[in-house]
């Protein structure tokens, strides 16, 4: 918990898929291992089945898709909007399938944290697992791992690393069994990292 603040912090946590590491943090919110709250959960995807774990858990789930004629920008000026209305002390992109420009970022500095189940520099955007699998079998790389860092730009899986993990690969792996034990992993290091920023001080929401 906030040392500053009787309430445990709020989050606002974006997904555009199955939502497993959106659990991982519900479950530990519940719990009271994390000392937060999900505020809202939002999804560009209309059938993300993370929107319906946040309706089980009694969390806003917000339906935000982008028109295909709309701009990418406006866009994301309307989701700050959006998650601004929810005053999260953190923003948290688990399974965020879009690249945020700077008109969102700049509205959340130093604010959006990002997971990404690879190392820092290795396999950054998306299917990093199966890319990471493809080089172990060509024998380039012996491990991959989970990351969780923040989003300062829009740089691709870039910004400053809060937290990594190495994942070793056994040859006896299959991509199924690697994806499964780097999903693991993620869960793990997601919230231990959330864990983490819950006791600094609160940033003022711009």
């Amino acid at each position: 918990m906030n040392p500053l603040s009787p309430f445990p912090l709020s989050l606002v946590v974006l997904i555009s898929g199955h939502g497993s590491n959106l659990q991982a943090i519900l479950d530990a919110c519940q719990t009271g291992d994390l000392p937060a709250r999900v505020a809202a959960v939002i999804s560009n995807k209309r059938d993300a089945y993370g929107l319906e774990r946040a309706r089980l858990a009694k969390v806003p789930a917000v339906y935000h898709p982008k028109p295909k004629e709309q701009d990418r920008r406006e866009y994301d000026a309307g989701l700050a909007d959006l998650v601004a209305a929810y005053q999260p002390e953190w923003v948290v992109l688990a399974g965020w399938m879009r690249l945020l420009s700077n008109e969102f970022l700049r509205r959340f500095p130093n604010r959006v944290v990002n997971l990404h189940p690879a190392l820092p520099g290795a396999f950054p955007g998306t299917e990093a697992i199966s890319r990471a699998f493809e080089a172990f079998q060509r024998g380039e790389i012996s491990q991959t791992g989970v990351m969780v860092h923040l989003v300062p730009d829009e740089g691709v899986d870039s910004g400053p690393v809060l937290a990594q993990v190495i994942v070793p690969i056994f040859s006896s792996d299959t991509l199924e069994l690697l994806e499964e034990r780097v999903h693991h992993v993620e869960h793990q290091l997601l919230v231990n990292t959330l864990k983490s920023l819950c006791v600094q001080p609160k940033r003022s929401i711009l």
